[in-house]
């Protein structure tokens, strides 16, 4: 059976790996990028980035200052019983994860601004629960830092504007410019509903990042035709990727959510049975 505690300690354990590695995907296409790239300044620029991914995880300390707003993906298996409240188990993995990795304590009361210094608060950190077949529990966390959300954006277009979509999600990223420090990752969400097609612009980001299709590769052919280049100074690879999730919506609305994502696409998972 999983226990409370063992949600608590796999909370702490995915946070560190997540702020302190990037994924194999991630990393892989870094390199690419950097092989790729004709731009003296931009290959200096993805140089540094490479370099400071391999001193994170040898010294053990997170990748960027900004070591984010705590999201975690839940996805419990109907045919498992927690006889414990699961949410309490991530918020008090939470507050642990930012005194001992350390993580910067992030979340902050909207209107005071009030720190309470543990990244724990009124819906800090996000959790969002899935019912899934099977009898496992598997828990993904994905800090996201604000230089890259600040940016993301969201519309309501109308049904007849589905070839609107593209314009809109590259215009996003052309209003971005250098600001989420690029190369970024694109997760697009339709459909859905207004806050639905966000979760699915979020949720897009969890994928493996070196597996797209058509559609979502001729987003990305889009964005780096843009010029903005890694670290905004011009170059070839503006996005690593574009990952797209769909849902289905009313009738009457077509939500578009982008939700970009900085170089740094921290996430990592764990099942517990």
């Amino acid at each position: 059976m999983v226990s409370y505690r063992e949600v608590v300690d796999t909370i702490v354990d995915l946070f560190r790996k997540a702020e302190t590695e990037l994924g194999e995907d991630v990393v892989k296409a870094l390199k690419e990028a950097y092989e790729r790239e004709e731009s003296e300044l931009a290959k200096s620029t993805l140089k540094a980035i490479l370099q400071n991914i391999e001193a994170a995880q040898t010294m053990g300390v997170p990748l960027c200052q900004d070591t984010g707003l705590p999201v975690v993906f839940v996805e419990i298996g109907r045919d498992l019983c927690l006889d414990f409240d699961i949410k309490q188990a991530i918020r008090e993995g939470v507050e642990r994860a930012t005194k001992e990795i350390p993580l910067r304590p992030n979340a902050v009361h909207p209107l005071t601004r009030k720190n309470p210094g543990n990244n724990v608060g009124d819906h800090v950190p996000l959790i969002n629960i899935d019912i899934v077949e099977g009898d496992a529990l598997k828990l993904t966390v994905m800090p996201k830092g604000a230089g890259s959300e600040n940016v993301s954006a969201l519309k309501m277009l109308l049904p007849s504007q589905v070839k609107e979509i593209p314009k809109f999600v590259v215009e996003t990223v052309k209003n971005a410019g250098g600001k989420p420090c690029p190369p970024i990752v694109v997760g697009v969400g339709i459909g859905s509903t207004f806050d639905g097609a966000a979760k699915l612009a979020k949720k897009a980001l969890l994928r493996d990042i070196t597996k797209m299709d058509d559609f979502e590769r001729s987003l990305l052919e889009k964005i780096n035709a843009l010029g903005i280049g890694p670290g905004g100074l011009g170059g070839k690879t503006t996005a690593l990727a574009v990952l797209v999730e769909t849902g289905y919506c009313h009738t009457a609305s077509l939500p578009v959510a982008v939700n970009i994502q900085c170089w740094a696409n921290r996430r990592a998972s764990a099942v517990l049975r």
